[in-house]
């Protein structure tokens, strides 16, 4: 069983942002040190196109079922959140920012897992080196395509000069980035990159709550090699 609470964060500049927090009844990490416990935050896809919370709260629901509390949160401009959203995500960094901080001092966790879906994955990744207790980094459908990349590519290198861990979880159908695109940005990168490709499947379909256990799963798997 899992308990949902709600929460407010403060992003600076006045904007509040709308949390929920997913926990397991029972805590498997009870008995480690505060050191030890990690938690998982989730960042939405496109506010603009309407990208919201509750896309994550499947992916949340799965992880605290497996006993990692995990946190979902509206960026600025969407639902109850408070401004204005952004084009290119950049304003929205710093609510990822707020929203790790927040995690770290109120879950009792110095160790943050943050996972950006479709365009939340490069918004993800240039807060990953902000947060001192972020200790890696997963994507579901980073859009590094052409057509993204004119919203999105100035994200790319905070992500892929990071020399914490990552994972890039994409379809072999994406739509937004072919395979060959993925790999070609994942030999730049630094540090350890790693990919898992899903056969067969598009970028929306992977969004899809059909791929919630799967994407907890492989988030579960990663977590385990840290």
């Amino acid at each position: 069983m899992t308990t949902r609470e709600s929460a407010t964060v403060e992003s600076g500049n006045g904007i509040n942002l709308d949390a929920r927090i997913y926990k397991p009844t029972h805590e498997d990490n009870d008995s480690t040190t505060d050191d030890q416990k990690i938690a998982v935050v989730l960042v939405h896809p496109y506010s603009v196109l309407g990208g919201c919370q509750g896309l994550m709260k499947g992916i949340a629901r799965n992880l605290a079922d497996q006993g990692i509390p995990a946190v979902t949160f509206d960026m600025r401009g969407v639902g109850k959140s408070t401004g204005r959203p952004s084009l290119t995500g950049f304003s929205e960094v710093s609510d990822v920012v707020a929203v790790c901080k927040w995690t770290s001092q109120n879950l009792s966790s110095n160790r943050i897992l943050l996972v950006g879906s479709s365009a939340g994955a490069p918004i993800a990744g240039s807060a990953v080196d902000q947060v001192d207790e972020v200790i890696g980094y997963v994507s579901l459908g980073y859009p590094f395509g052409l057509t993204a990349s004119i919203l999105f590519g100035r994200h790319h290198k905070a992500i892929l000069q990071s020399p914490k861990p990552k994972l890039f979880v994409m379809g072999t159908k994406d739509g937004f980035t072919s395979v060959k695109q993925l790999a070609n940005k994942i030999k730049t990168a630094a540090g350890r990159a790693e990919t898992h490709l899903i056969e067969g499947v598009s970028h929306f379909q992977m969004e899809g709550p059909a791929y919630d256990t799967e994407m907890a799963n492989l988030i579960i798997t990663f977590i385990s090699s840290l």
